[in-house]
Protein backbone atom coordinates (compact mmCIF):
# COMPACT_ATOMS: atom_id res chain seq x y z
CA UNK A 1 0.00 0.00 0.00
CA UNK A 2 2.78 2.45 0.93
CA UNK A 3 4.59 1.70 -2.32
CA UNK A 4 1.37 2.40 -4.27
CA UNK A 5 0.90 5.74 -2.48
CA UNK A 6 4.51 6.70 -3.22
CA UNK A 7 4.12 5.71 -6.87
CA UNK A 8 0.90 7.68 -7.20
CA UNK A 9 2.56 10.72 -5.56
CA UNK A 10 5.56 10.49 -7.89
CA UNK A 11 3.21 10.16 -10.83
CA UNK A 12 1.40 13.30 -9.71
CA UNK A 13 4.67 15.23 -9.43
CA UNK A 14 5.75 14.14 -12.90
CA UNK A 15 2.40 15.14 -14.34
CA UNK A 16 2.40 18.65 -12.89
CA UNK A 17 6.02 19.25 -13.83
CA UNK A 18 5.79 17.91 -17.35
CA UNK A 19 5.40 20.19 -20.39
CA UNK A 20 1.78 20.98 -21.12
CA UNK A 21 0.67 20.13 -17.60
CA UNK A 22 -0.55 23.69 -16.99
CA UNK A 23 2.04 24.35 -14.29
CA UNK A 24 5.13 25.85 -15.94
CA UNK A 25 8.54 25.02 -14.57
CA UNK A 26 10.60 27.94 -13.29
CA UNK A 27 13.79 28.97 -15.06
CA UNK A 28 16.62 29.10 -12.57
CA UNK A 29 19.14 31.95 -12.48
CA UNK A 30 22.02 31.92 -10.01
CA UNK A 31 23.21 35.00 -8.16
CA UNK A 32 26.68 35.22 -6.60
CA UNK A 33 27.04 38.18 -4.21
CA UNK A 34 28.65 38.88 -0.81
CA UNK A 35 26.06 38.69 1.96
CA UNK A 36 28.67 38.34 4.70
CA UNK A 37 32.18 39.71 5.08
CA UNK A 38 33.55 43.16 4.28
CA UNK A 39 31.30 43.80 1.25
CA UNK A 40 28.06 42.56 2.79
CA UNK A 41 26.46 46.03 2.84
CA UNK A 42 26.84 46.40 -0.92
CA UNK A 43 25.69 42.82 -1.41
CA UNK A 44 22.51 43.59 0.52
CA UNK A 45 21.68 46.50 -1.81
CA UNK A 46 22.22 44.18 -4.77
CA UNK A 47 20.09 41.40 -3.30
CA UNK A 48 17.17 43.76 -2.76
CA UNK A 49 17.49 45.01 -6.33
CA UNK A 50 17.72 41.52 -7.82
CA UNK A 51 14.52 40.63 -5.99
CA UNK A 52 12.76 43.84 -7.05
CA UNK A 53 13.54 43.08 -10.69
CA UNK A 54 12.45 39.45 -10.24
CA UNK A 55 9.13 40.64 -8.82
CA UNK A 56 8.54 42.88 -11.85
CA UNK A 57 9.51 40.22 -14.40
CA UNK A 58 7.38 37.48 -12.86
CA UNK A 59 4.53 39.91 -12.31
CA UNK A 60 4.56 40.59 -16.05
CA UNK A 61 4.24 36.92 -16.97
CA UNK A 62 7.83 35.73 -16.60
CA UNK A 63 9.52 34.27 -19.68
CA UNK A 64 6.89 32.95 -22.06
CA UNK A 65 4.66 32.12 -19.12
CA UNK A 66 7.45 30.49 -17.13
CA UNK A 67 8.50 32.24 -13.90
CA UNK A 68 12.10 33.02 -13.04
CA UNK A 69 13.56 31.59 -9.85
CA UNK A 70 16.62 33.21 -8.27
CA UNK A 71 19.04 31.05 -6.29
CA UNK A 72 21.20 33.48 -4.32
CA UNK A 73 24.54 32.32 -2.93
CA UNK A 74 26.87 34.17 -0.57
CA UNK A 75 30.47 34.55 -1.81
CA UNK A 76 31.54 36.02 1.59
CA UNK A 77 34.17 38.02 -0.38
CA UNK A 78 36.39 34.92 -0.37
CA UNK A 79 37.65 33.23 -3.52
CA UNK A 80 37.31 29.68 -2.14
CA UNK A 81 33.75 30.32 -0.92
CA UNK A 82 32.77 31.96 -4.19
CA UNK A 83 34.15 29.07 -6.21
CA UNK A 84 32.19 26.51 -4.17
CA UNK A 85 29.04 28.61 -4.48
CA UNK A 86 29.45 28.83 -8.26
CA UNK A 87 30.00 25.07 -8.46
CA UNK A 88 26.79 24.46 -6.48
CA UNK A 89 24.79 26.78 -8.72
CA UNK A 90 26.02 25.04 -11.86
CA UNK A 91 26.16 21.38 -10.90
CA UNK A 92 23.45 21.01 -8.26
CA UNK A 93 20.98 23.81 -8.99
CA UNK A 94 21.35 23.54 -12.79
CA UNK A 95 20.96 27.28 -13.41
CA UNK A 96 20.80 28.56 -16.98
CA UNK A 97 22.98 31.60 -16.13
CA UNK A 98 24.64 33.34 -13.20
CA UNK A 99 24.74 37.06 -12.37
CA UNK A 100 26.72 38.96 -9.74
CA UNK A 101 30.39 39.06 -8.87
CA UNK A 102 31.81 41.80 -6.61
CA UNK A 103 35.41 41.29 -5.53
CA UNK A 104 37.55 40.86 -8.64
CA UNK A 105 39.63 38.06 -7.14
CA UNK A 106 36.51 36.12 -6.18
CA UNK A 107 34.86 36.79 -9.52
CA UNK A 108 37.91 35.74 -11.53
CA UNK A 109 37.92 32.32 -9.84
CA UNK A 110 34.17 31.90 -10.24
CA UNK A 111 34.40 32.94 -13.90
CA UNK A 112 36.95 30.24 -14.67
CA UNK A 113 34.51 27.64 -13.33
CA UNK A 114 31.58 29.10 -15.28
CA UNK A 115 33.66 28.98 -18.46
CA UNK A 116 34.74 25.39 -17.74
CA UNK A 117 31.10 24.28 -17.37
CA UNK A 118 29.92 26.49 -20.25
CA UNK A 119 27.37 28.45 -18.21
CA UNK A 120 26.97 32.20 -18.92
CA UNK A 121 28.20 34.47 -16.12
CA UNK A 122 27.03 38.11 -16.30
CA UNK A 123 29.45 40.04 -14.09
CA UNK A 124 27.72 43.02 -12.52
CA UNK A 125 30.32 44.74 -10.36
CA UNK A 126 33.85 43.24 -10.37
CA UNK A 127 36.04 45.64 -12.33
CA UNK A 128 39.53 44.16 -12.86
CA UNK A 129 40.35 44.48 -16.56
CA UNK A 130 41.54 40.89 -16.86
CA UNK A 131 38.04 39.50 -16.26
CA UNK A 132 37.07 40.30 -19.85
CA UNK A 133 40.57 40.00 -21.29
CA UNK A 134 40.79 36.20 -21.18
CA UNK A 135 38.74 35.57 -24.31
CA UNK A 136 36.21 33.52 -22.33
CA UNK A 137 33.09 33.13 -24.45
CA UNK A 138 30.73 32.54 -21.50
CA UNK A 139 31.87 35.57 -19.46
CA UNK A 140 30.07 38.90 -20.00
CA UNK A 141 30.50 42.11 -18.01
CA UNK A 142 27.91 44.82 -17.47
CA UNK A 143 30.01 47.36 -15.57
CA UNK A 144 32.98 49.57 -16.37
CA UNK A 145 36.51 48.14 -16.23
CA UNK A 146 38.61 49.81 -13.56
CA UNK A 147 41.00 51.28 -16.13
CA UNK A 148 38.12 53.41 -17.46
CA UNK A 149 36.69 54.71 -14.17
CA UNK A 150 38.42 58.09 -14.16
CA UNK A 151 37.83 59.09 -17.79
CA UNK A 152 34.97 61.56 -17.15
CA UNK A 153 36.83 63.14 -14.24
CA UNK A 154 40.00 63.54 -16.30
CA UNK A 155 37.97 65.02 -19.14
CA UNK A 156 36.25 67.51 -16.81
CA UNK A 157 39.51 68.56 -15.17
CA UNK A 158 41.28 69.05 -18.51
CA UNK A 159 38.46 70.81 -20.35
CA UNK A 160 36.65 72.74 -17.61
CA UNK A 161 38.21 73.04 -14.15
CA UNK A 162 41.92 73.03 -15.16
CA UNK A 163 43.35 72.99 -11.59
CA UNK A 164 47.12 73.30 -11.35
CA UNK A 165 47.49 71.43 -8.07
CA UNK A 166 45.72 69.08 -5.68
CA UNK A 167 45.68 68.29 -2.00
CA UNK A 168 44.47 64.85 -0.94
CA UNK A 169 43.01 63.89 2.44
CA UNK A 170 42.74 60.14 2.88
CA UNK A 171 42.01 57.43 5.41
CA UNK A 172 45.14 55.60 6.49
CA UNK A 173 45.13 51.93 5.47
CA UNK A 174 44.10 49.80 2.46
CA UNK A 175 40.91 51.78 1.85
CA UNK A 176 42.80 55.03 1.45
CA UNK A 177 45.63 53.39 -0.47
CA UNK A 178 43.20 52.21 -3.13
CA UNK A 179 41.87 55.75 -3.53
CA UNK A 180 45.40 57.13 -3.79
CA UNK A 181 46.08 54.81 -6.72
CA UNK A 182 43.06 56.20 -8.51
CA UNK A 183 44.19 59.76 -7.84
CA UNK A 184 47.66 58.90 -9.14
CA UNK A 185 46.12 57.86 -12.47
CA UNK A 186 44.30 61.20 -12.68
CA UNK A 187 47.45 63.17 -11.87
CA UNK A 188 49.47 61.18 -14.40
CA UNK A 189 46.97 61.96 -17.15
CA UNK A 190 46.42 65.61 -16.30
CA UNK A 191 49.80 66.71 -14.92
CA UNK A 192 48.23 68.17 -11.75
CA UNK A 193 50.85 68.74 -9.04
CA UNK A 194 50.39 67.22 -5.57
CA UNK A 195 50.93 69.90 -2.92
CA UNK A 196 49.42 68.20 0.15
CA UNK A 197 48.93 64.56 1.18
CA UNK A 198 47.34 64.17 4.62
CA UNK A 199 46.34 60.87 6.22
CA UNK A 200 43.91 60.43 9.10
CA UNK A 201 43.01 57.50 11.30
CA UNK A 202 39.57 55.89 10.92
CA UNK A 203 37.21 57.30 13.53
CA UNK A 204 38.82 60.75 13.65
CA UNK A 205 36.39 63.41 14.87
CA UNK A 206 38.39 66.65 14.82
CA UNK A 207 39.95 67.49 11.45
CA UNK A 208 40.53 71.19 12.13
CA UNK A 209 44.33 71.04 12.68
CA UNK A 210 44.74 69.03 9.47
CA UNK A 211 42.44 71.36 7.55
CA UNK A 212 44.29 74.45 8.79
CA UNK A 213 47.49 73.02 7.28
CA UNK A 214 45.67 72.29 4.02
CA UNK A 215 44.26 75.82 3.95
CA UNK A 216 47.76 77.25 4.32
CA UNK A 217 48.81 75.58 1.05
CA UNK A 218 45.55 76.57 -0.68
CA UNK A 219 45.24 73.69 -3.19
CA UNK A 220 42.87 74.34 -6.08
CA UNK A 221 41.46 70.82 -5.93
CA UNK A 222 40.83 68.96 -2.67
CA UNK A 223 40.31 65.22 -3.11
CA UNK A 224 38.80 63.37 -0.14
CA UNK A 225 39.08 59.59 0.32
CA UNK A 226 36.89 58.73 3.29
CA UNK A 227 33.88 56.86 4.54
CA UNK A 228 30.55 58.47 5.36
CA UNK A 229 31.07 59.84 8.88
CA UNK A 230 34.58 61.19 8.35
CA UNK A 231 33.66 62.67 4.96
CA UNK A 232 30.74 64.62 6.43
CA UNK A 233 32.93 65.92 9.27
CA UNK A 234 35.67 66.96 6.84
CA UNK A 235 33.23 68.96 4.73
CA UNK A 236 31.43 70.64 7.64
CA UNK A 237 34.67 71.56 9.45
CA UNK A 238 36.24 72.81 6.20
CA UNK A 239 33.22 75.10 5.75
CA UNK A 240 33.60 76.38 9.33
CA UNK A 241 37.25 77.24 8.62
CA UNK A 242 36.42 78.98 5.34
CA UNK A 243 38.38 76.50 3.24
CA UNK A 244 37.22 77.11 -0.35
CA UNK A 245 39.20 75.40 -3.11
CA UNK A 246 38.24 75.67 -6.79
CA UNK A 247 36.48 72.35 -6.29
CA UNK A 248 35.95 69.64 -3.69
CA UNK A 249 35.88 66.10 -5.00
CA UNK A 250 34.54 63.19 -2.97
CA UNK A 251 36.60 60.22 -4.10
CA UNK A 252 34.43 57.40 -2.71
CA UNK A 253 30.89 56.09 -3.06
CA UNK A 254 30.00 57.62 0.34
CA UNK A 255 29.71 61.03 -1.32
CA UNK A 256 26.96 59.78 -3.64
CA UNK A 257 24.65 58.63 -0.82
CA UNK A 258 21.65 60.57 0.44
CA UNK A 259 22.86 59.92 3.98
CA UNK A 260 25.83 62.19 3.26
CA UNK A 261 23.42 65.06 2.63
CA UNK A 262 21.74 64.36 5.98
CA UNK A 263 25.11 64.55 7.73
CA UNK A 264 26.94 67.32 5.85
CA UNK A 265 23.89 69.39 4.83
CA UNK A 266 24.90 72.76 3.29
CA UNK A 267 28.60 71.84 3.34
CA UNK A 268 27.87 69.26 0.63
CA UNK A 269 26.58 71.89 -1.81
CA UNK A 270 28.55 71.93 -5.10
CA UNK A 271 30.79 69.00 -4.06
CA UNK A 272 31.64 66.76 -7.03
CA UNK A 273 31.79 62.96 -6.95
CA UNK A 274 32.52 60.17 -9.39
CA UNK A 275 30.15 57.23 -9.77
CA UNK A 276 29.27 54.44 -12.18
CA UNK A 277 25.58 55.36 -11.95
CA UNK A 278 23.33 58.03 -10.49
CA UNK A 279 19.52 58.16 -10.17
CA UNK A 280 19.63 61.41 -12.15
CA UNK A 281 21.29 59.75 -15.16
CA UNK A 282 19.06 59.92 -18.27
CA UNK A 283 18.54 56.16 -18.53
CA UNK A 284 15.03 54.73 -19.04
CA UNK A 285 13.54 53.73 -15.72
CA UNK A 286 16.56 54.81 -13.64
CA UNK A 287 14.77 57.40 -11.54
CA UNK A 288 11.63 55.26 -11.23
CA UNK A 289 13.73 52.34 -9.95
CA UNK A 290 15.52 54.60 -7.44
CA UNK A 291 12.25 56.10 -6.16
CA UNK A 292 10.62 52.68 -5.84
CA UNK A 293 13.66 51.34 -3.98
CA UNK A 294 13.64 54.36 -1.64
CA UNK A 295 9.93 53.96 -0.93
CA UNK A 296 10.47 50.33 0.01
CA UNK A 297 13.77 50.58 1.90
CA UNK A 298 13.85 54.24 3.04
CA UNK A 299 17.13 55.02 1.26
CA UNK A 300 18.24 55.46 -2.34
CA UNK A 301 20.22 52.67 -4.01
CA UNK A 302 23.78 53.12 -5.22
CA UNK A 303 25.29 51.82 -8.44
CA UNK A 304 25.57 48.27 -7.05
CA UNK A 305 21.79 48.10 -6.90
CA UNK A 306 21.37 49.52 -10.41
CA UNK A 307 23.82 46.95 -11.75
CA UNK A 308 21.84 44.11 -10.15
CA UNK A 309 18.50 45.38 -11.43
CA UNK A 310 19.89 45.87 -14.93
CA UNK A 311 21.45 42.38 -14.91
CA UNK A 312 17.99 40.91 -14.42
CA UNK A 313 16.62 43.06 -17.24
CA UNK A 314 19.39 41.79 -19.52
CA UNK A 315 19.03 38.11 -18.60
CA UNK A 316 15.25 38.24 -18.95
CA UNK A 317 15.66 39.77 -22.38
CA UNK A 318 18.20 37.10 -23.38
CA UNK A 319 15.91 34.30 -22.18
CA UNK A 320 12.95 35.71 -24.11
CA UNK A 321 15.02 35.69 -27.31
CA UNK A 322 16.61 32.27 -26.78
CA UNK A 323 15.26 29.47 -28.99
CA UNK A 324 15.94 27.07 -26.11
CA UNK A 325 16.27 28.44 -22.52
CA UNK A 326 19.56 26.63 -21.93
CA UNK A 327 23.02 27.92 -20.97
CA UNK A 328 24.08 27.66 -24.62
CA UNK A 329 20.94 29.43 -25.81
CA UNK A 330 21.38 32.25 -23.27
CA UNK A 331 25.05 32.69 -24.20
CA UNK A 332 24.12 33.15 -27.86
CA UNK A 333 21.40 35.72 -27.19
CA UNK A 334 23.46 37.57 -24.57
CA UNK A 335 26.12 38.15 -27.21
CA UNK A 336 23.48 39.85 -29.39
CA UNK A 337 22.09 42.08 -26.61
CA UNK A 338 21.22 45.62 -27.66
CA UNK A 339 18.94 47.26 -25.13
CA UNK A 340 18.49 50.08 -22.64
CA UNK A 341 18.36 49.39 -18.90
CA UNK A 342 18.22 51.38 -15.67
CA UNK A 343 22.03 51.18 -15.67
CA UNK A 344 22.26 52.50 -19.23
CA UNK A 345 22.64 50.96 -22.69
CA UNK A 346 23.92 47.38 -22.79
CA UNK A 347 25.69 46.16 -25.92
CA UNK A 348 28.46 43.64 -25.38
CA UNK A 349 31.39 44.20 -27.71
CA UNK A 350 35.09 43.61 -28.22
CA UNK A 351 37.56 46.48 -27.95
CA UNK A 352 41.20 46.82 -27.00
CA UNK A 353 41.95 43.46 -25.26
CA UNK A 354 38.40 42.93 -24.02
CA UNK A 355 35.61 40.67 -25.23
CA UNK A 356 31.92 40.60 -24.28
CA UNK A 357 32.41 43.87 -22.41
CA UNK A 358 29.68 46.50 -22.10
CA UNK A 359 31.30 49.92 -22.81
CA UNK A 360 29.59 51.73 -19.94
CA UNK A 361 30.74 55.27 -19.01
CA UNK A 362 31.34 56.45 -15.48
CA UNK A 363 29.58 59.70 -14.47
CA UNK A 364 30.59 62.88 -12.68
CA UNK A 365 27.94 64.11 -10.29
CA UNK A 366 27.56 67.36 -8.36
CA UNK A 367 25.37 68.20 -5.40
CA UNK A 368 23.16 71.11 -6.49
CA UNK A 369 20.38 72.47 -4.25
CA UNK A 370 20.11 69.22 -2.34
CA UNK A 371 20.05 66.90 -5.37
CA UNK A 372 22.89 64.84 -6.81
CA UNK A 373 22.83 65.80 -10.47
CA UNK A 374 24.69 64.16 -13.33
CA UNK A 375 26.84 66.94 -14.81
CA UNK A 376 29.45 65.19 -16.97
CA UNK A 377 29.79 63.92 -19.70
CA UNK A 378 27.64 66.66 -21.18
CA UNK A 379 25.65 64.19 -23.30
CA UNK A 380 24.41 62.45 -20.13
CA UNK A 381 23.99 65.53 -17.91
CA UNK A 382 20.72 66.02 -16.04
CA UNK A 383 21.57 69.71 -15.57
CA UNK A 384 24.55 72.08 -16.14
CA UNK A 385 27.44 71.93 -13.66
CA UNK A 386 28.15 74.82 -11.31
CA UNK A 387 31.68 76.02 -11.96
CA UNK A 388 33.39 78.31 -11.09
CA UNK A 389 31.79 78.09 -7.70
CA UNK A 390 29.96 81.17 -6.37
CA UNK A 391 31.60 83.13 -3.55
Amino acid sequence: MKRMVICLFLGFLLSVLSPGSGLAQALRIGVLIPLSGKLAGFGEVSQKSFLMALEKINGSGGIGGRPLDLIIEDSASQASVGRKAMEKLITRDKVVAVAGGFSSSVTFEAASLAQQHRVPFLVTTASADKITEMGREYIFRLTTPVSEYERPLISFLERVAKPENVGVIYERGPFGAFGLKRLYKVRKKTGIRLVRKDAFEPGTLDFRPLLEDVKARNPELIYIISRMEEGALLLTQAAELGLKPKLFLGGTAAFTRLEMLDRAQLALEHVFCLSLWLPSAPYPGARHYAVKYAARYDTYPDYHGAQAYAAMEVLADALKRAAIPSPQGVRETLAQTDMDTVFGPVRFSAYEDKTRQNPHPALLGQWIEGDLETVWPRALASCPFVFPLPD
